[in-house]
């Protein structure tokens, strides 16, 4: 299957050089009880675990403006909303786990700073398949401070 190998390498060079072009950070989620900082007068959680930092992009679902919302079990509706996005890494990143936080931390645009400052929860592991050029993985926007 050389026509097949050549072809796909040429998918993942073009990838990485055209799609993979921010700095994502991966950490998996901050542990124990939060820490009082004087500096800011906060209690402040400490900082989880690098997996990751390196090339990326984090994309907006095609379908966005979809809304996905659940019952929660004590209240009659829930209060936030499943937001669609995908972080892309190259093959040889980790395999992001569930609940791994995700941070875009460097654009190549500096007129586009839409990404810094945001966060996003993986909501599964990294996606597999047989076929591959790039990692995706599905991830859901925080809006809680705790978690950004």
């Amino acid at each position: 299957m050389t026509g097949l190998d050549e072809l796909l390498s040429s998918a993942v060079q073009w990838i990485g050089s055209n799609l993979l072009v921010d700095t994502v950070r991966i950490t998996l989620p901050a542990t124990g009880d939060p820490v009082y900082n004087p500096d800011t007068g906060q209690n402040e959680y400490p900082p989880g675990d690098v997996l990751y930092e390196g090339p990326g992009a984090v994309l907006g679902d095609a379908g966005q403006s979809r809304i996905t919302v659940a019952p929660d079990a004590g209240q009659m509706w829930v209060g936030e909303t499943t937001s669609h996005y995908r972080l892309l890494t190259p093959l040889a990143a980790p395999i992001a786990p569930k609940d791994a936080i995700v941070t875009v931390v460097a654009v190549h645009n500096t007129a586009n700073l839409a990404l810094l400052g945001r966060s996003w929860t993986c909501q599964d592991p990294g996606h597999a398949s047989t076929v591959e050029v790039v990692r995706t993985t599905p991830l859901d926007q925080n809006r809680d401070a705790r978690s950004t």
